[in-house]
Order: structure tokens, then C-alpha cells, then sequence
């Protein structure tokens, strides 16, 4: 166990604060900290998966069903839309927490609602044309431009003023402060933007992009793939890009997205992040789409679709490949969370839509022979904690005004958005949803550390992080609730997108496909759903070839 003076050093650090500022040296009674609840990733039963126990099934507890989807998070619940699009509707999905969505999930308290992860969805060009079949079946897409592309409902867009940056006692707009950027900052600025834009013009032959969204849309030609061996912090430095502004901004994104440091992103990623979302060299790069859930909206669609053959609260203890080369079924073997049930589903195909790092120790084979691509597989930790408050904090007249999302410089965290923005709500109570990757440490460190420590000290760490911009913020904070997600998403650091084990984790294994937003090595909402898309495409091929056999 650490000591008490580690582990406060370590929360003072977390949040970029020096120890006699952080509040974490403060007697307990002495500090404000609000009531609340740790909401969240059932850990512990997770974690139980890994004894590698074996459960007996009751023979009048077996069931059969065509497909059986295991993890009801984006890509799970993607591919059950996908399979009834092709007719299949003979499917169960099977998810261990009491929510489904994963890191899309979202909460809702006293008539608020807001997201516990992903927040906001980069509006997808007519090019992702399922992407755009989803959001026009949510009522999102008001129709058309004349080239085709489509145009996103004024409600669903995030509405200004859209972001600002807390910057040495002050706010701005944006995330680049230009009050004292200098001609070298300024020149560097311009020129990345330039590089950037000639990534978004590049085309192969094949017509593909450098950098779009699917990844399974991007070009392979070796020199856009080559930048994936190298760090973004490198590419920086070849291109004789040295600003410290130019690399605050660049890495801000990074552990926006990735949860990672330009330092250890790949230099492919890096510049996904602002290649992808720009349609061409010049243009503004697309427009957020966002509720006051986040991508809890999404979920909360895609769920319904599902009625009884969703089932919550279920732990996959264990997944029985079929026979090579046979029509014998996968089995799994599923316990009811609290432990008091068991029961097992025989199924002709089975899609496990689990990250890498939790699907090894379900599938039978590979408990003992742990395939080794497994190993190129790390995630980031995060904590995100959702502060209630009774009235907005105060706000200089000279400063930018409150934003759906606020940054402050010089801190570790991602800041916070505003849940009631989009609401169109601006006086009153309000919840604001702070975000904190850790990722100054190794990830084994950081995970752990991330669960040593309870509600009441991560709450204090958030309220520390906004205390430098909201110095009222204990005052009007009645509640935090916490999330700690010890594995919130896939690291893309060199040589995982465009490497070998990236590809061989998504072949399909004796009956299994694979579907998750790791196995694109980004955890974006599109790929979570183009992964869950092609895992049931799979699905529905092998179903079809069966039949036609028979």
C-alpha cells in the first residue's frame, strides 16, 4: 500500500498542482467535498472473470440462438442494428453492466441529463454513408445539400460559443491563444495548418483519403502508413515545428482523443485527429453534433431497437469456440452479476464486442494460449466526474463567456462541457462534466492508482482543477458523482494502426467475430460503429453460406 503522503502527492500531481495548492493537504474537515455517488464499470466482477473459474450450466438452462453479441457498447449495439437490417432478429446481447453503452453512456439526476464518456460527434460527410443512414433514422439529418452531403438538424449542432481556454488568469475563445504569440508561433501555426490541409487533399489511386473516417476508408499507401512508426512529438520536430504553443495545442488533442502525450501518440494519429475531420485543404473542419446526454443519445436509440433480447447485468464467464471446419455451435456460458444465476446460449455465430484486453479470458481456448497480438493492446485511464451545481460560476465581463466546453491551460485534465448548453438553458443550476486522462504515468501505474483512490478524493481533484479558473466553485457544488474508467481507450502509439497485430485481431475465430473500437486503435464512435457493422456483415455471410449448404 502507499502511503498517504505518495498518494496525495500523486493526486496533487494528477491535476498539475503543487501540493500546497491542491487541496489534497488540507484536513478533510477543513475542505469542502459535496455529497455523491461512485457511478460506474463493475471492476470487481470484471475482474472476477480473470479466476478463470468454470460454471456448470443447468441442462434446463440452455438456450439456442442464432447470434449471441457479447458487450451491448457501441459496437455491440451497432452490430444488432446491422443484423436486423439484414433480416436476422433471432439474437441476444449480453452486457455485464446495468447500463448499456459503454463509454457512451450517459446519466440523468434531478431532471439533468449528461454524459459519463464520449460527449459529441463530429458530423460525418455523405462519404460514411452509413453513418449518415443512422443519424437520417434518428431524425438528425434535415436532407441534403446539392452535392449530396448532409445537412445536420441546428438543434443537434453545437451551438456557439463553442469552446474557450482558460489562459494565465483569463478566458478566450478557442483552444490557440494568440494574446502573446510570437511571429516564430504565429508562422509555425500557419504552417501546420498548410501541411494538414495537404493531408486532406491527398487522394491514392483508388481515390481513398490519407486520413477519413472509417480508418477502413484511409488509403495504405506506404507513405501516410510509415507515419504510424514514428511519434507525433517526432514528426513535429522533422518538420521544424518547435513552437510551445503550436505543441500545447497538438498535445491537449492528443490526450483529448487518446488519452496519451504527443510524446507516445503515433505520428499517424496525430494527424488523424486534424486531417479526418477536414474535408479539404481551406475548409472549416465538420461541425460537432451533441445533446445534453452526449452520445448517450445515440445509445439510448440504438437500445430501444433491441426491447428483451438486450439483457444487462450479465457476466460472459466463459465463450467455446466451435469445431474448426464444423457446424457445431459456439457456446457461451453467462452469470447473472450478483453470482445467484447461471445459463448458457447456444448460438450459430457469436460476435464479441469486448476490448482486447478483457476477451481473452472468456474465450476457452485462449485462456492458456493467449494469442500474441493481445500484447500490443494498452488503454488509457480516465476519471470523469459530473458537479452539480446550483448556479453557473462567476464570470468576468472582459472574459469569454461560459462555453459547452472549457479548457484550462496548464492542467493535465480536459476541463469541462457544460450539459444544459445544448439545452439552450444559460442561467441557473447546470452540470458540468470534467474529464482527466491519466497519462504522466506507466498505464499499470495509472490504473491503479486510478482505483486506489474513492470518490471523495477524485471529486476533490476535480474541484481543485476548476478551482483555478472558478475560485466558487466548492460554494455552488452541492454533488459530484465519479466515474473511474480504468480502461477507457485503445493507446494508438506507433505501430499498433497500421501493424500486424492490429489486422490479426480482427479475424474471425471458430464461429467468432471481433468487434470494438480497439481493433481500429482509436476509440471513436465511428469506428466503434463501423467495427460493430462489419462483425455483423460477417455474421450474416456465414449465416447465408450455411444455409445454402443445407
Amino acid at each position: 500500500m502507499q502511503s498517504r503522503s505518495t498518494r496525495r502527492e500523486f493526486l496533487a500531481s494528477a491535476i498539475g498542482l503543487p501540493l500546497v495548492l491542491s487541496g489534497c493537504d488540507r484536513n478533510p474537515s477543513q475542505r469542502t467535498i459535496p455529497p455523491g455517488e461512485l457511478v460506474g464499470a463493475s471492476a470487481n466482477v470484471g475482474h472476477r472473470l480473470r479466476e478463470r473459474k468454470r460454471f456448470e450450466v443447468p441442462q434446463d438452462r440452455w438456450q439456442k440462438s442464432r447470434v449471441v453479441i457479447v458487450g451491448a457498447g457501441i459496437a455491440g449495439l451497432s452490430a444488432a442494428r446491422r443484423l436486423q437490417k439484414h433480416g436476422i432478429k433471432d439474437f441476444q446481447i449480453l452486457e455485464l453492466e446495468s447500463h448499456a453503452g459503454g463509454t457512451s453512456r450517459s446519466g440523468s439526476h434531478n431532471g439533468f441529463q449528461y454524459p459519463w464518456g464520449a460527449h459529441y460527434l463530429p458530423a460525418p460527410t455523405a462519404a460514411n454513408v452509413d453513418l449518415v443512414d443512422l443519424l437520417d433514422e434518428m431524425g438528425v439529418v434535415d436532407g441534403r445539400t446539392t452535392d449530396g452531403e448532409p445537412i445536420i438538424a441546428e438543434q443537434c449542432l453545437c451551438r456557439a460559443p463553442q469552446e474557450r481556454v482558460y489562459y494565465k488568469g483569463a478566458w478566450y475563445e478557442g483552444l490557440y491563444v494568440t494574446t502573446d504569440e510570437t511571429k516564430s508561433d504565429r508562422e509555425q501555426y500557419s504552417r501546420f495548418r498548410q501541411l494538414v490541409g495537404k493531408f486532406a487533399d491527398f487522394r491514392d489511386e483508388a481515390g481513398r483519403r490519407a486520413f477519413g473516417l472509417p480508418i477502413s476508408s484511409c488509403t495504405q499507401d506506404a507513405q501516410i502508413t510509415a507515419l504510424d512508426h514514428i511519434t507525433m512529438s517526432e514528426w513535429l520536430k522533422r518538420q521544424g515545428l518547435t513552437s510551445p504553443k503550436l505543441h500545447d495545442l497538438i498535445d491537449y488533442c492528443c490526450r483529448d482523443d487518446y488519452g496519451l502525450r504527443c510524446e507516445r501518440t503515433s505520428a499517424w494519429a496525430g494527424l488523424f485527429y486534424f486531417a479526418a475531420r477536414l474535408p479539404h485543404s481551406g475548409a472549416k473542419t465538420q461541425p460537432f453534433i451533441t445533446w445534453p446526454e452526449g452520445n448517450g443519445r445515440i445509445v439510448n436509440h440504438l437500445r430501444e431497437r433491441n426491447g428483451s433480447r438486450l439483457k444487462t447485468s450479465w457476466a460472459v464467464a466463459e465463450v467455446i469456440p466451435s469445431i474448426a471446419d464444423s457446424n457445431e455451435p459456439v457456446q457461451v456460458i453467462a452469470v447473472s452479476s450478483d453470482g445467484s444465476e447461471t445459463i448458457g446460449l447456444q448460438a450459430d455465430r457469436v460476435i464479441m464486442a469486448t476490448p482486447q484486453f478483457v476477451t481473452p479470458y472468456m474465450i476457452r481456448d485462449w485462456r492458456e494460449n493467449r494469442p500474441e497480438h493481445i500484447q500490443s493492446f494498452e488503454y488509457s485511464s480516465w476519471v470523469v466526474a459530473n458537479l452539480f451545481l446550483k448556479d453557473r460560476p462567476a464570470t468576468r465581463d472582459s472574459d469569454y463567456p461560459l462555453c459547452w466546453d472549457n479548457v484550462i491551460a496548464d492542467s493535465p485534465s480536459l476541463g469541462y462541457v457544460v450539459a444544459t448548453h445544448q439545452a439552450l438553458v444559460d442561467y441557473g443550476p447546470t452540470v458540468l462534466t470534467w474529464y482527466l486522462p491519466l497519462c504522466d504515468a506507466e498505464t499499470h501505474i495509472a490504473r491503479q492508482e486510478l482505483l486506489n483512490e474513492g470518490r471523495e478524493a477524485w471529486a476533490d481533484a476535480a474541484l481543485s482543477d476548476i478551482e483555478r479558473a472558478h475560485p466558487d466553485i466548492r460554494r455552488l457544488t452541492t454533488r459530484v458523482d465519479v466515474m473511474r474508467w480504468g480502461h477507457a481507450m485503445i493507446q494508438p502509439t506507433p505501430g499498433l494502426i497500421w501493424g500486424p497485430d492490429r489486422q490479426a485481431a480482427i479475424e474471425p475465430y471458430h464461429g467468432i467475430a471481433f468487434a470494438n473500437s480497439d481493433l481500429s486503435g482509436v476509440a471513436l464512435f465511428e469506428e466503434a460503429f463501423d467495427q460493430g457493422n462489419r462483425a455483423a456483415d460477417w455474421v450474416a455471410n456465414e449465416l447465408q453460406q450455411s444455409a445454402n449448404a443445407s
